[in-house]
């Protein structure tokens, strides 16, 4: 990989991994669906103009805008909201690595392989040890919401995977679409009318940098150039700068809202990440090590 190219895949991990800690900046002022519901709001226009919808049946579209936009990103602001970490969810949400693979071999009839089962397992063990944390950085319920929101990140996994669509920047565009509207009824739903007539009162400097940066940053540049790159290279070359993302969301809850980060928190990131390494990787290792046996 190109250095320029190397640089920039580290700079889209610092940027999605710092977003949790500046969509929980947002929620300082702004109810979570409206936060989130603004994102996709101003992902979608005026861009969807300017972009060709791309060749894909519309059930991929609106099933992956449901998904991603609401069950992904309404549900784990909504997390945020109630009480885990920004660094916390950053990690969690790492499952649905593990969650896509299980629905791969649900849906897709693919194999699960002995590394991917000692990946999850150990994964667990980390999961296990975040739960039983007791520093003010984690909620049942907050855990809970994220959890619901990695098994929406694996369902976009597979819905991509079936779609077969490469152009996944337009793809993203016209199914974010389906996500404003939904996650403003989700507002007025659990807070009513006031959510709304109190917005131009409670927007203030946090929340429209929260926004935009959600918008520009995470889901537009972000997802452009990661797709550029898996273009220009193999996705085993790429795909492992994803484990940097939940570092990231840890040293930026840490600078910017001085999350403790202690021992037990330590080895629960260990645990994950390796996990995630194994779930890479096992595989390969595996077969290096027995497969010409």
């Amino acid at each position: 990989m190109k250095q320029n190219d190397f640089l920039l895949a580290i700079l889209i991990t610092f940027i999605w991994g710092i977003n949790f800690s500046i969509i929980k900046l947002g929620l300082t002022s702004l109810d979570p669906f409206i936060l989130s519901g603004l994102r996709f709001l101003l992902c979608v226009f005026p861009l969807i103009f300017f972009i060709k919808k791309p060749n894909v049946p519309i059930l991929y579209i609106a099933s992956y805008g449901l998904l991603f936009g609401v069950g992904l990103w309404g549900i784990v602001t909504l997390g945020i909201y109630f009480g885990i970490s920004a660094g916390m969810a950053a990690l969690v949400l790492q499952f649905g690595v593990f969650f896509t693979f299980i629905l791969a071999a649900i849906i897709l009839n693919e194999k699960i392989d002995i590394s991917k089962k000692l990946a999850f397992s150990i994964a667990l063990l980390g999961l296990t040890l975040i739960i039983s944390m007791t520093d003010g950085s984690i909620t049942f319920i907050g855990v809970i919401l994220v959890l619901i929101g990695a098994l929406s990140l694996s369902l976009t996994n597979i819905i991509v995977k079936k779609a077969g669509t490469k152009d996944i920047f337009a793809f993203i565009i016209w199914a974010s679409l389906f996500s404003p509207i939904p996650l403003f009824m989700l507002a007025f739903l659990t807070q009513g009318e006031l959510v709304f007539i109190n917005f131009f009162d409670n927007l203030d400097n946090k929340a429209i940098f929260s926004i935009l940066f959600q918008v520009y940053p995470t889901t537009l540049f972000g997802y452009w150039v990661w797709n550029s790159l898996l273009h220009k290279y193999p996705a085993s070359n790429v795909a492992p700068f994803g484990l940097l993302v939940p570092i990231f969301g840890l040293l930026g809850s840490f600078l910017i809202f001085n999350e403790e980060i202690g021992l037990i928190k330590i080895l629960a990131s260990f645990l994950i990440v390796f996990a995630l390494i194994i779930n890479s990787f096992g595989e390969k290792i595996y077969l290096k090590i027995y497969g010409e046996k």
